[in-house]
């Protein structure tokens, strides 16, 4: 007779007085699997073992929107996020558990989904609702045997401002420069943000370290925080010449006014908004990397040139630049050859008037 293979190598069954319980076993790393073999709990910690961490013990009813939340929260698909993507929907999750940590997730249905939505402030947010009520059904349906239906899913999507951030125009940036004058903090800030394209988290860890000579031209490399994904940028003039005035045996470009460390991102995103506030510009950082693709869309960057500038592993996002900027050619290149045809009224028609004059 064949043995059957075990399904969950590194776990092996001990009894004890009669009882059984599961231990899982990978180099010198041990723990207990709690829950019955092949349930929820058991397949949860099992995931989390596997990458080499105890999940936490559960201390929700089992069922509930908490529960879910912390199988979740214990599993390999939050473990492999980057720490920036940890904090944000960390802190989403914990409002969430606030509001329905209590409810049976099971028993939910679209109804319940819109009125958590309804309790945000905003579109953004409240399909932030959404999105991650759906990500909670569908890793309950395919790590923990959840057979339901993912309401979530069918709950009406808020409208939301197809641009997103503003983004900025040439003359808002120079209004924020002509107010912050070379050798600023908010200058260098900007700078940083619309040539690089940087994010907050970004912008709060870049220092000397990112900056090398190349054939006798600087450049600066970063790893994205939120994605990993390789940057390899040229340093342009403007922004050569702030970074000239930051001292070289500072770790970090960007330190807090009292004491010299680092912000966290959210501080410095607020920080910089009052910085706006006072250049009377109705800009944040977000809106100053949208601004940097527009400008290389708008001279004729390609899709890939712009995924560079972003850091960004495709051109899903750099498509939306290019072809805003291909519309609006299209559309000169379109008027130019209608302005040569002489078919307008003669009040209307230049080329006419002057042919009768």
């Amino acid at each position: 007779m064949t043995r059957r293979k075990n399904p969950y190598p590194g776990v092996r069954r001990n009894i004890v007085s009669g009882h059984i319980y599961w231990k899982f076993e990978a180099g010198d790393f041990r723990c207990n699997i709690p829950g019955p073999y092949g349930g929820p709990e058991f397949l949860a910690a099992y995931e989390a073992a596997l990458k080499g961490a105890k999940a936490p013990r559960s201390t929700a009813e089992p069922g509930t929107v908490a529960w879910l939340i912390e199988q979740y929260l214990g599993s390999l698909k939050f473990l492999n996020l980057s720490q920036s993507r940890k904090r944000s929907i960390r802190g989403e999750l914990d409002w969430l558990r606030g509001m329905a940590g209590k409810y049976h997730f099971a028993r939910l249905e679209v109804r319940h989904i819109e009125a958590l939505m309804g309790k945000k402030t905003g579109p953004t947010a409240a399909n932030t609702v959404k999105k991650n009520l759906s990500m909670l059904f569908n890793f309950a349906a395919k790590k923990l045997g959840y057979t339901g239906p993912n309401p979530a899913r069918f709950a009406e999507k808020m409208k939301t401002n197809p641009d997103g951030y503003h983004t900025w125009t040439d003359a808002e940036v120079d209004r924020f420069l002509a107010r912050h004058p070379a050798g600023s903090k908010a200058r260098l800030v900007l700078l940083l943000a619309l040539n690089t394209g940087m994010s907050r988290s970004d912008l709060c860890r870049v220092g000397w370290q990112h900056v090398t000579q190349t054939g006798g031209k600087a450049r600066i490399a970063y790893k994205r925080a939120k994605t990993s994904v390789a940057a390899d940028l040229p340093i342009l003039p403007d922004l050569a010449e702030e970074l000239a005035k930051v001292p070289k045996d500072r770790l970090l470009f960007i330190t807090q006014d009292a004491k010299p460390i680092g912000y966290k991102p959210e501080t410095l995103g607020n920080w910089f908004r009052d910085r706006c506030t006072e250049a009377k510009v109705p800009g944040s950082l977000h809106g100053l990397r949208k601004a940097g693709a527009t400008r290389l869309a708008d001279v004729g960057a390609s899709n890939w040139e712009i995924a560079s500038y972003l850091a960004h592993k495709d051109t899903k996002q750099a498509d939306t630049y290019t072809k805003k900027a291909n519309r609006s050619k299209l559309a000169d290149s379109g008027f130019a050859k209608l302005t040569n045809v002489s078919n307008f009224p003669d009040t209307l028609d230049r080329k006419a008037k002057n042919a009768d004059q």
